[in-house]
Formats: structure tokens, C-alpha cells, sequence
């Protein structure tokens, strides 16, 4: 069985594709995947490195959300695209093409579906993008991560699955997680985190939260994000408290969110879908130039059952995050209240769900 995925731009596309892949292959290791990205998106980096095949499309970008000349020499250039597509297409012979979003999806599963080829995409905001909704109208099947996402989208096609986490999000514990970072199991962790990038108002509103941090019964650990890292540690100093760690990336978020008590975190879809899957209660501040302000909306499925509370980018400062951090950590019972919540929006499955139909797709 031969399958094309393709998603680009942030890793909030690229990851739940490289989770799908690793269901697939377990369920049908003989398949042969082939990942179809853009020249310049992270997806260029990553996927790689992963050993999986990987053909790169040369696009320029998505289409603004209004008329513009930019969007009329994009339109020409997006119609290049789906023939180029559809090269890698009779080459690869795909028996079913899938798509976890960015701009490149739109000419490979454009391709796919001019061609009778089973297709799927996989949305993970609870607001839809632009790409999403317009391939809808094309492809064979669609899986929301959010169940807000349901009314983008025909209903007798879209099934609502959950995000696909990574299985070692699931299976890190506790204890692996204390000792990989020195934590105590005695006090809360801490866990802060404005995505692969970082967030420069979180770090921002943190610096006189960690200078402070003896204040709080708690450990905490900060990923600044590579291109932030320098700036808040010179912030910081030299004298920082020893229940702080503070570090640009972490490769083993898994072992992070395994001992994590709170997180403090940008309200990415993909992110969201493994802090519920673990029960992990979260202090959102969503990224306010999201498209559509699809992270507030992300967020605010958490706030509604009380699993997370939120700042608005907007309103956040030093001042309201100690305010919030300090009442959760001095409230247990809170804390334990927001992770049952939580886990009620957790779906573990997903990946094997969202699996499932693909692979249906070729039986059909």
C-alpha cells in the first residue's frame, strides 16, 4: 500500500502527520509513505530527519483572507502547483492521500481528488482554515480535532476523532520525568511553554515570576524557545532560584508533561490535545494573530468544562500570571478538579481512530 501525507508550515501541521505515519506502519508495516511539503517549511527539516521519503512543492504562501494582487498571482501559481502535483501523484501511485493542514495540501489533495483517489484531511482548531474549507468540497473524508469544527464542514463526510498525539506522550511517567529534569516529587511542576518558537510575551510576563520563584511552593521549568533564550536568560541573570530551570527547547516534552502539575502554554490544537490527554490543568494565553483567532477558540473549550482558565494575549502581564499561578498552586483541589476536567476532553485514541479511516478508505 503506497500513501502520500502532506502538511507544512508550523509544527502544529507536520507533528500529528508524523503520529499518523507511525500508526499506519504499525498496523501495516510494509506501507510506503511518501510526505509532500514545501521547500522552505519546517516540514523540510523535520521530516527528513525522520528517515521518511520526502518531495518538496515550491509554493510561495496561502491566500489572504481578502482580494488582493498578491492573491490573483497566488491563484496562477497554486494552478502550477496542481499539476505539478499530480506528477508526484502518477509516480508515487498513492492508493489514498492525506492531509493535516497548510497551503501545500491544497495542490496534492486537489490532485488526488481530480484523480478518484481516496482522500482525507485532518482539521485541528476548533475554527477551520482557509485550505480545510475549501478541499472539503473535494475530499472523500474529514476528521475534526474539535467538535466546534463540525459546522465547517459537510456532515455526511466529517466524523469527529480528536487530535493525533504521539504515543510517547501517553506512556512517560512521572518518575522518568523527575529524574530527567532533577525535580522533587515533594513540590508541583511548573511546566511553561510558548511552542517550537517560543512566545515572546509569555517569556516576557515570566522573567519577574521566576526571579521571584522562591515565592511560589512549586518547580518550575521554562522552555524560552531557541530565539528567545538569550535575551530572557540575560534578563534573568545569573542568580536564579534553584526550583527553576530554564531552557530553549525541549526534545523530551514527553518526560516534561509527564510530571507536569500545570503548564502555562500558548493554546495550539496540537499542544491542547496532549495536555488533555495527560489531564494536565493549563493558564492558556492563546496567540492573537492566529487565522481566524483560532487558538482563543481552542482555548475556550477548556475554559468552558474548567479545565484551563485564560489570558488574553492582550491583557497578560506579570501582575494577572502570579495572580493566577499563585491561586492554583495554594487550591490542590482546584488543581485536581481542572485535570478531571481535562482528561474529559482527552483523546488518546485518536491517532488510531484517524488511522482506521484511512486505511477503510483504501478497503472502499
Amino acid at each position: 500500500m503506497n500513501i502520500i501525507f502532506s502538511g507544512g508550515g508550523t509544527g502544529g501541521h507536520i507533528y500529528p502527520a508524523l503520529t499518523l505515519i507511525d500508526t499506519v506502519k504499525k498496523k501495516l508495516p510494509d506501507t510506503k509513505i511518501l510526505y509532500v511539503g514545501t521547500e522552505k517549511g519546517l516540514e523540510s527539516d523535520i521530516v527528513p530527519k525522520t528517515g521518511i521519503n520526502f518531495s518538496a512543492m515550491k509554493l510561495e504562501g496561502g491566500f489572504e483572507r481578502h482580494f488582493t494582487m498578491e492573491n490573483i498571482k497566488r491563484a496562477a501559481d497554486a494552478i502550477l502547483s496542481i499539476r505539478r502535483a499530480g506528477k508526484i501523484i502518477d509516480e508515487f501511485k498513492p492508493n489514498v492521500v492525506v492531509g493535516t493542514g497548510g497551503y501545500v495540501c491544497g495542490p496534492i489533495l486537489l490532485a488526488a481528488s481530480l484523480k478518484k483517489i481516496p482522500t482525507l484531511i485532518q482539521e485541528q482548531n476548533a475554527v477551520a482554515g482557509i485550505t480545510n474549507k475549501i478541499l472539503s468540497k473535494f475530499v472523500t473524508k474529514i476528521a475534526v480535532g474539535s467538535k466546534l469544527a463540525l459546522k465547517n464542514f459537510p456532515a455526511s463526510k466529517t466524523i469527529y476523532t480528536g487530535n493525533p498525539i504521539r504515543a510517547e506522550v501517553l506512556t512517560a511517567n512521572r518518575e522518568d520525568g523527575l529524574r530527567e529534569f532533577n525535580f522533587t516529587a515533594e513540590k508541583p511542576v511548573v511546566l511553561i511553554s510558548g511552542g517550537s518558537r517560543g512566545a515572546r510575551s509569555i517569556n516576557t510576563a515570566m522573567i519577574d515570576v521566576l526571579k521571584h520563584a522562591e515565592n511560589f511552593d512549586a518547580q518550575f521549568l521554562h522552555v524560552t524557545g531557541k530565539g528567545e533564550f538569550e535575551s530572557v536568560k540575560q534578563s534573568l541573570g545569573d542568580n536564579l532560584p534553584p526550583n527553576v530551570k530554564v531552557v530553549p527547547y525541549l526534545y523530551n516534552m514527553p518526560q516534561a508533561m509527564a510530571m507536569a502539575s500545570l503548564a502555562i502554554f500558548r493554546a495550539g490544537a496540537t499542544g491542547l490535545a496532549e495536555l488533555t490527554a495527560r489531564g494536565i490543568p493549563a493558564i492558556l494565553i492563546p496567540y492573537p494573530y492566529a487565522a481566524e483567532n483560532h487558538q482563543e477558540f481552542n482555548a475556550m473549550e477548556l475554559v468552558k468544562v474548567g479545565a484551563a482558565r485564560m489570558i488574553l494575549n492582550k491583557d497578560l502581564t506579570t501582575e494577572i500570571l502570579s495572580k493566577h499561578l499563585a491561586e492554583l498552586l495554594k487550591d490542590p483541589a482546584e488543581l485536581k478538579k481542572m485535570s478531571a476536567a481535562s482528561l474529559t476532553l482527552g483523546r488518546p485514541q485518536a491517532a488510531d481512530e484517524i488511522s482506521d479511516l484511512i486505511l477503510n478508505l483504501v478497503k472502499q
